[in-house]
C-alpha cells in the first residue's frame, strides 16, 4: 500500500466472468488485496465455465469479504430482483467504502441499491466496458438507465480516453467524478511467445460475436485465396453467440481447409496459434487481447477503433479502417510479404511503448486516487447530512 493510501474495503459488482471485463477485475481486486484493502466480488454464477470457476477459487482465499456468485442474465430479466436484493442485503451486512461496479449490469445492482436507505453509504464507482454504449439493441432504454443511475454515481471510472468521450457525448454531463486509469498488464504478460512451424499464417483471439468483425476477417480471407498468390491459413480462437452463424459462413466461403475454429484457450496459447494476429473489430474500448499480443511480441493487424489508437500510440499509423475486408485482405499480404526482421523490429517497438504505458501498478495507482476523491467529496455530505437529522 502506498503511504497515502488509507485501508478500504472494496465490494466489485459485475456479470460475467469471461473476457477482459474478467481480467480487468481480477487484475484490480488482487492488486488492491496485495496493498491491505478489504476486498470482495459480487460476479454471476451462469458464464464463465470451469475456467472461471478455477480463477476465482484461486483469488477467494484473498479475498477477505468474500466471492459470492448470483445467477446474473445478460439482457433485462425478472431475476434481476431477486440478484438486486441479494446485492442490497451484502452491501447492508459488508458496509463497504467502496462498491465498484463494473458493466452494464453490474452497475445497475450496484447502483440501484443507492435509492435504498443503508446503513453506512458507500461511495459508488463506476467502470462502463462498451456493451451497452454500442449501438445494440434497445440503446436508447439502456442510456435512459446509464442517465437514472447516474444520480447514484460518485466517480466515473473509464479504462480509456475513448470510454469517457463516449459516456460524456451519450450521457451528458453529470456530477459524479471523472477518472481515467487505462488497463494494465504484468510482467508475466512479457513473454516471448514463438509459434510452432506448422502454425497457421493468421490467428484471431476473442469474442465470436458480431462487434467483433470476424465476418469481415473470413471475407478477407476469402478475397486473398481468390487472388491466387497466397492461400493462408486461419485459426479463429474464442466463444460467443454467433458462433455458429460463423461456422455457416466459413462453410459458405469455401474456406473449411484452410480455417480452424477452436474453444477458448489461456491468451499466450492461443495466441502461439498463428504467425500474425488480426483483429479487426467494428468496435471497441481498450481490450486486453491486444495488449497480450503485443506484450508476447506477436505482430498485429488491428482496426483503428475505440481506444485501440491508445494503445498504439505514436505507432497508430499502422492501424487500418474498420469494416472493410478489403483493407484488410491488403494489409494481410503486405505483413506476410513483410521482412522478418524489418517486423519483429516494429513489434518490439510496439512491446517496448505498452511496457512503458500499460502497467497493472499505474492503473491500480490512478484507480485508489479516484477512490481518494469520492470519499473526500462524500466525507463533507455525510457530516451535512448527520447535522440536518439533529
Amino acid at each position: 500500500m502506498r503511504s497515502n493510501e488509507k485501508s478500504l474495503r472494496i465490494l466489485h459488482v459485475f456479470r460475467a466472468p469471461v473476457g477482459g471485463l474478467f481480467r480487468h477485475v481480477m487484475d484490480l481486486a488482487g492488486e488492491q488485496a496485495s496493498r491491505g484493502h478489504e476486498v470482495g466480488l459480487i460476479v454471476d454464477s451462469l458464464a464463465g465455465g470451469e475456467r472461471a470457476e478455477q480463477q476465482l477459487a484461486a483469488i477467494a482465499p484473498r479475498m477477505k469479504l468474500g466471492v459470492v456468485r448470483f445467477p446474473m442474465h445478460r439482457e433485462p430479466h425478472l431475476g434481476d430482483l431477486s440478484v438486486l436484493a441479494r446485492t442490497y442485503a451484502r452491501i447492508w451486512r459488508l458496509r463497504p467504502d467502496i462498491v465498484h461496479a463494473h458493466g452494464a449490469k453490474g452497475g445497475l445492482y450496484a447502483r440501484l441499491t443507492g435509492f435504498l436507505p443503508l446503513p453506512k453509504r458507500p461511495a459508488r464507482v463506476y467502470t462502463p466496458h462498451g456493451g451497452s454504449f454500442h449501438q445494440v439493441a434497445g440503446h436508447r432504454a439502456y442510456m435512459l438507465a446509464e442517465r437514472l443511475l447516474g444520480r447514484q454515481t460518485d466517480l466515473l471510472q473509464f479504462e480509456s480516453d475513448y470510454m469517457a468521450r463516449k459516456y460524456a457525448s451519450e450521457i451528458g454531463p453529470g456530477a459524479a467524478l471523472v477518472n481515467v486509469a487505462r488497463n494494465g498488464v504484468c510482467a508475466g504478460d512479457f513473454v516471448k511467445v514463438t509459434p510452432p512451424p506448422d502454425a497457421a499464417e493468421f490467428v484471431y483471439v476473442g469474442e465470436l460475436a458480431a462487434r467483433k468483425g470476424v465476418d469481415i476477417l473470413i471475407e478477407a480471407l476469402a478475397k486473398i485465396h481468390a487472388g491466387g498468390q497466397f492461400a493462408p491459413r486461419l485459426v479463429i480462437i474464442g466463444s460467443g453467440p454467433d458462433r455458429e452463424a460463423l461456422a455457416a459462413l466459413v462453410e459458405q466461403s469455401g474456406l473449411s481447409r484452410h480455417i480452424t475454429m477452436r474453444d477458448p484457450q489461456p491468451a499466450q496459447k492461443a495466441l502461439a496459434a498463428g504467425r500474425i494476429v488480426v483483429a479487426p473489430s467494428r468496435v471497441e474500448s481498450l481490450p486486453y487481447m491486444f495488449l497480450e499480443a503485443i506484450a508476447c511480441g506477436r505482430p498485429l493487424i488491428a482496426a483503428a477503433v475505440g481506444g485501440v489508437e491508445e494503445i498504439f500510440g505514436p505507432y497508430r499509423d499502422k492501424l487500418i479502417p474498420p469494416g472493410d475486408p478489403a483493407a484488410l485482405a491488403a494489409a494481410m499480404v503486405a505483413a506476410l510479404q513483410e521482412n522478418e526482421t524489418a517486423q519483429q523490429d516494429a513489434c518490439a517497438a510496439l512491446t517496448q511503448y505498452v511496457k512503458d504505458n500499460f502497467q497493472i501498478a499505474s492503473m491500480v495507482d490512478s484507480i485508489m486516487d479516484g477512490y481518494a476523491r469520492a470519499l473526500a467529496r462524500r466525507e463533507p455530505q455525510a457530516i451535512q447530512n448527520s447535522l440536518r437529522a439533529q
